[in-house]
């Protein structure tokens, strides 16, 4: 009896990893989407990670990383989308002068 929960309890702690993960690292693709190098791979690793830890276990933190992680990635999207907009509209005033 006593070892099935010791087993019962280790597969609990270990399917809660990946919901640590996936909240970690969804933490840092929003701290740090700056520097997208870091935030990008944060963020797609968060929602695998979330997708994988809420099938396991740990579903709350593994919301909050698939949150996370999309807000990252969608921060980033929209700053490029701006990005490009900008660039596009400035080299068609230059071309228009």
């Amino acid at each position: 009896m006593e070892e099935e929960n010791k087993t019962t309890q280790t597969v609990v702690q270990e399917s809660k990893g990946l919901s640590i993960a996936s909240m970690v690292l969804g933490i840092i693709s929003v701290v740090l989407f700056c520097i997208w190098y870091i935030s990008v791979p944060c963020a797609i690793l968060a929602i695998i990670f979330s997708v994988i830890g809420k099938k396991k276990g740990g579903k709350g933190m593994a919301i909050a990383g698939l949150v996370l992680g999309i807000v990252a990635l969608s921060i980033l999207i929209l700053i490029y989308i701006l990005a490009i907009v900008g660039i596009a509209s400035f080299a068609s005033a230059l071309n228009s002068i």
